[in-house]
């Protein structure tokens, strides 16, 4: 496996340091490197990406501000020469926070971590897949709460289903409903063959598609990204319904 990595650092020497130890890390691709939150961000609307190393205090827009202003969010370890943001930065759920200098003993046992929450996500994948029996068919419909009512959702008529931080936005043809619920409570309701997970942050339904190109997936206006983790077991479902 695989981890498709960008590192954003405002420091030529900083950049140079992590782009050595990802090519001595036989598990991490380095994509690209930036040295400004501006780029980065045009660059991951068009572009797959499991692992950011990110860097704090930089101009113009800082890494906590780039977190903020991402639709969806990959895997990130935090790269600074400040303490003071540890506890911001583990509240946007960042992987790790790597304190520079940073040595190449210190950034192995971060990126460890990332390849052992994907290997994680793998495995159950294939535990799912690995279980011969017919899958149990999802609810037609189910109540969910948001912040003023509970409300009535048709399981039929959703598109995708988009996490946002602790909430999960359904997004169906006439509405779009927020409510706060966990990832194993929108798994227990959005089950195959009707709907898939493609992404750690993105369910669809496989009857709304309209294509598929690459590593990304068209329903009606929307481009959604099929991340490395899920992108095996997606295709192999789509494949059972594929002609010619």
């Amino acid at each position: 496996m695989k981890i498709n990595c960008i590192a954003v650092d405002d420091e030529p020497l900083a950049l140079e340091i992590i782009s050595a130890y990802c090519e001595k890390t036989p598990f991490l691709r380095l994509l690209k490197t930036f040295d400004n939150a501006i780029d980065t961000l045009e660059y991951l609307r068009n572009n797959n990406v499991d692992l950011i190393f990110l860097d704090i205090q930089m101009e113009g827009l800082t890494g906590i501000q780039l977190l903020h202003a991402l639709k969806e969010k990959p895997y990130v370890i935090l790269t600074t020469a400040y303490d003071s943001y540890a506890v911001q930065g583990f509240e946007l759920d960042v992987t790790d926070y790597l304190l520079k200098p940073v040595s190449f003993e210190r950034f192995l046992k971060g990126v460890n971590k990332v390849y052992e929450l994907m290997q994680k996500e793998q495995a159950g994948l294939a535990e799912e897949k690995s279980d011969v029996s017919q899958p149990e068919a999802g609810p037609a419909y189910f109540f969910v709460k948001t912040e003023t009512r509970i409300e009535k959702v048709n399981a039929s008529e959703i598109l995708y289903v988009e996490g946002m931080s602790d909430y999960w936005r359904i997004v169906t043809k006439n509405k779009r409903i927020m409510t706060l619920m966990n990832a194993r409570g929108i798994e227990e309701i959005l089950k195959e063959p009707q709907f898939c997970r493609v992404h750690k942050s993105y369910f669809v339904a496989i009857d709304k598609i309209d294509f598929v190109e690459r590593r990304s997936i068209k329903i009606g206006t929307e481009r959604i990204p099929v991340s490395e983790t899920y992108q095996k077991h997606f295709f192999d479902l789509i494949n059972k319904n594929k002609m010619g």
